[in-house]
């Protein structure tokens, strides 16, 4: 099973989260791309710790909104979204090849993640952009989301994602980060919930109900608070399992 984290989100004389340590537990870094997150010298550093410690580098898309930190929908037009993709994906790749190594999939950040879950249109672009960059990158994203979907129908190749740190509604979408449940904090319970998740399949749902969850990887938030503590929990959980923590894409940890 893959362990990915959202990394590379400083800016300027602003730190966020522990990329260091967050670096030792996961196979996938998602790194940001400089729109919602990340300057280009806390990128190229963070690139160059992946490198040396054999995380395959992931580019992390998103709204061009720093302010917001990407969280906050904005209704591109589908040119708009494919050129800004394109040039976020060309951003991170040239950095990461600067650091001795590529991005190797793609996968979207915040607002534009839960929008193409259902934005045909804005899910569409992301796929185009992808497509047109490198037709060989996988995409990770939500399953049975627009995006993936969309990809598949594209021949490009999708990863399914799930979420260690988050609540999950009935549906299988998560809990929206303004209502309670969105967060979980206890590295102990979401151990073995992603154990489950592994072994079964399964997660509990907000209400209690029992969700069906197909996932290839398993994204802790490097923003999250106890990031560190939560991903070694799950990294130590899985590994006592049986469960080889290894990449997707590229190498492996």
């Amino acid at each position: 099973m893959d362990l990915n984290s959202d990394l590379g989100e400083g800016f300027g004389a602003w730190t966020l989260g522990d990329d260091a340590a967050l670096l030792e537990l996961v196979s996938s870094a998602n790194l940001a791309c400089g729109f919602h997150a990340g300057d280009p010298r806390t990128l190229l550093a963070t690139c160059e710790q992946a490198v040396t410690r054999g995380v395959v580098i992931g580019a992390q898309v998103g709204y061009r909104d720093l302010a917001g930190f990407g969280r906050r929908f904005i209704d591109y037009e589908s040119a708009d979204l494919v050129a800004d993709v394109i040039y976020q994906l060309g951003a991170l790749d040239g950095l990461a090849r600067a650091a001795g190594d590529r991005i190797l999939y793609v996968k979207p950040h915040g607002a534009l993640y839960h929008a193409v879950v259902h934005h045909e249109r804005q899910a569409a672009a992301v796929v185009d952009a992808v497509r047109r960059y490198d037709p060989d990158l996988p995409l990770l994203g939500l399953p049975g989301s627009a995006l993936l979907r969309l990809a598949e129908d594209a021949g490009l190749r999708t990863v399914r994602e799930a979420f260690a740190d988050r609540g999950y509604q009935p549906d299988g979408t998560l809990v929206p980060r303004s209502s309670a449940g969105a967060l979980l904090h206890d590295p102990a319970e979401i151990a073995e919930r992603m154990v489950r998740l592994v072994t079964d399949r399964t997660l509990v749902a907000s209400d209690g109900s029992l969700l069906k969850i197909e996932a290839d990887s398993i994204c802790v938030h490097g923003d999250s608070p106890g990031a560190v503590a939560i991903a070694r929990a799950v990294h130590d959980a899985l590994t006592a399992a049986g469960v080889a923590v290894t990449a997707f894409a590229g190498g492996s940890e």
